[in-house]
């Protein structure tokens, strides 16, 4: 167990590669609880959300989820979030443990800002969440749920029950396989968390903490706030411009028009270790013998075989096959540039 943003998280149950292999291949179990959710209500709600969030929120259904940033005036990140939209009027916001109380004050803020006449909830105390991810992930929360989860596609959700609880049942997920995220009320985790295991075991079900989805979420080249974005870095730079809707207005807005229309001076890439060695968090990465860059995360990957990592270069060698180097315990070791994600599963 360790200190995680104000919280006592599980670094791992029963091994950080046992619990890995498990998502990959069949089915693990992560308590995430300590995700904060923010709850948007009222007539001018989706103007609200559409203000904060850099993505396309207007083309959203209900039911539907949204990845989306949520930016300073600067275009640099208050955080990254997922929207839900739960009716014309009614939007649920699951942001980052550790920057909760920070995103509630920021769009706080901005409804003072523009007078939007809606009411903003600090909800984390209503919601515990456990992720089941991996392959047999519907398979094992089927058992539980008269909820046909077959009907839930990618990034959408449903509001029902698992184990008699009343659940929202979301399929987005952070490791990049298949996953069903149950918001539940915080006093039936234990008894869903029990039930989920039983239901799994016949699957090989393995409790998963916090290294497992560490290396999980960055084979599938998935951001982590702190690492890839941050209050100085923007959407652009992180190779988020998916994310963004340059048609509408948004806080943040006039930086991520400039970049994408003149470029930007560094770029997230993904590098795979040719030298011996593994790019941790925060080391330099050299270019033609000068210092470059740095490593926003780093590991060995347990699917590949290979140790792979995260980092920022100038923009100009952020091509593939650029050879680029770490500095690791005073010594430059050689890497080369690679397509993200690195894993990507079947479909």
């Amino acid at each position: 167990m360790v200190d995680f943003g104000g919280w006592d998280m599980p670094v791992q149950y029963s091994g950080i590669i046992e619990e890995h292999h498990a998502v990959r291949r069949a089915v693990g179990l992560f308590d995430v609880s300590h995700m904060g959710e923010i709850e948007i209500r009222g007539p001018e709600a989706f103007s609200l959300v559409d203000y904060v969030a850099t993505s396309a929120v207007s083309k959203m259904a209900v039911g539907q989820a949204q990845y989306a940033g949520m930016l300073y005036d600067h275009g640099g990140f208050v955080d990254d979030i997922l929207i839900y939209k739960v009716a014309p009027d009614h939007y649920f916001l699951c942001v980052n443990a550790s920057n909760q109380d920070k995103d509630f004050e920021h769009i706080r803020q901005m409804q003072a800002r523009r007078g939007f006449d809606c009411d903003v909830e600090f909800a984390g105390e209503r919601y515990a969440q456990l992720a089941v991810q991996g392959p047999k992930a519907g398979a094992t929360v089927q058992k539980l749920t008269s909820t046909d989860l077959s009907g839930i596609r990618y990034y959408r959700f449903a509001d029902g029950e698992v184990d008699g609880v009343a659940a929202r049942i979301a399929r987005t997920g952070y490791t990049g396989e298949d996953c069903f995220e149950l918001f539940v009320a915080p006093e039936f985790a234990q008894r869903l968390w029990d039930r989920i295991t039983a239901a799994g075991a016949e699957f090989g079900l393995k409790p998963c903490g916090l290294g497992a989805r560490n290396t999980l979420r960055l084979e599938a080249g998935m951001a982590l706030y702190g690492h890839e974005i941050s209050a100085s870095i923007t959407p652009i730079e992180a190779g988020l411009s998916r994310n963004v809707d340059l048609t509408k207005d948004f806080v943040g807005k006039e930086t991520c028009a400039r970049q994408i229309a003149e470029g930007v001076k560094r770029r997230l890439t993904g590098i795979e270790m040719v030298g011996r060695g593994i790019a941790r968090d925060g080391y330099e990465v050299y270019v033609d013998g000068a210092p470059a860059g740095w490593v926003t995360s780093g590991s060995p990957s347990p699917t590949l075989n290979k140790n792979i990592a995260l980092c920022y270069v100038p923009a100009e060698h952020a091509v593939l096959g650029r050879t680029v180097h770490v500095l690791i315990r005073g010594q430059q070791v050689e890497a080369v540039t690679a397509p993200t994600p690195f894993y990507k599963r079947a479909k």
